[in-house]
């Protein structure tokens, strides 16, 4: 009898071998496996330091600096590591043709770094890797920001008006942003597999996707090291390391 692991991988390899078009949802489970850690657990970013709402950020300056020191020194760990298997097995998967497009939760830059394009990579949270202008939306590089702050200890603004500027992630109390949240709507319902890697899929509205995929008649795939509320909805799940499943189930030709 073959080991539940290795038969969940081939059922996955063969769900991905007769799909037609892909869509990959992930999580902060996929990016675990490169040293990131998730939000939610013990031991996560917020049980290690609160978030700072939305609204906070901008009505006051001292939790703005409280938000910049903590990303100019890494507290949240976030960003500076290395895509690992899983977001290499999704990069090849888009490289063949095989999946149209990465909707992501993530904020870590690691699709990107995998070699994937920006416009195949849909952020609902938004990017951690570089800032933007609250009042006009120029982008700020994190490193011009962070020397001119060293340097002067004022608050980053906007070069071009002078706005506040804040990192591209999508804050507590922040609409979601309507542009990615479309484009995401688009790929889920031209897709024939929806494929979650590493989400528990409670945030909504982001984990309304898969349940409009499957209603849309596409098979529902979920890998995941724990539970989630959508197993009994799903087509195939696997409780499992993503990377090497990944790696088993898109290997490299």
């Amino acid at each position: 009898m073959s080991h539940p692991a290795t038969a969940g991988r081939s059922d996955l390899a063969r769900l991905i071998a007769d799909a037609r078009r892909i869509v990959v949802f992930t999580g902060a489970g996929i990016s675990t496996e490169s040293g990131i850690p998730d939000f939610r657990s013990p031991g996560g970013v917020w049980s290690k330091m609160k978030p700072i709402q939305f609204q906070d950020f901008v009505a006051s300056e001292e939790r703005r600096r409280e938000a910049w020191d903590r990303a100019f020194s890494g507290r949240a760990g976030w960003v500076g590591r290395e895509p690992n298997a899983g977001h290499m097995a999704v990069a090849r998967l888009i490289a063949q043709g095989r999946a149209s497009a990465v909707i992501t939760q993530n904020v870590d830059n690691l699709h990107q770094a995998s070699g994937i394009a920006p416009d195949k990579v849909i952020e609902l949270h938004g990017n951690a890797s570089y800032a933007t202008c609250l009042g006009c939306s120029v982008r700020h590089e994190l490193d011009e920001l962070k020397t001119l702050y060293e340097a002067t200890g004022d608050l980053p603004a906007c070069r071009l008006c002078s706005g506040i500027v804040k990192t591209a992630t999508i804050s507590f109390g922040q609409a979601m942003p309507l542009g990615p949240m479309a484009r995401a709507e688009a790929e889920t319902l031209a897709c024939d597999l929806f494929l979650v890697l590493g989400s528990s899929l409670v945030v909504y509205p982001a984990a309304g996707f898969p349940v409009m995929a499957k209603r849309n008649g596409a098979r529902l795939a979920i890998v995941n090291r724990e539970e989630t509320e959508l197993d009994g909805y799903a087509d195939l799940v696997l409780h499992d390391e993503i990377g090497p499943v990944m790696t088993a189930a898109a290997p490299a030709n």
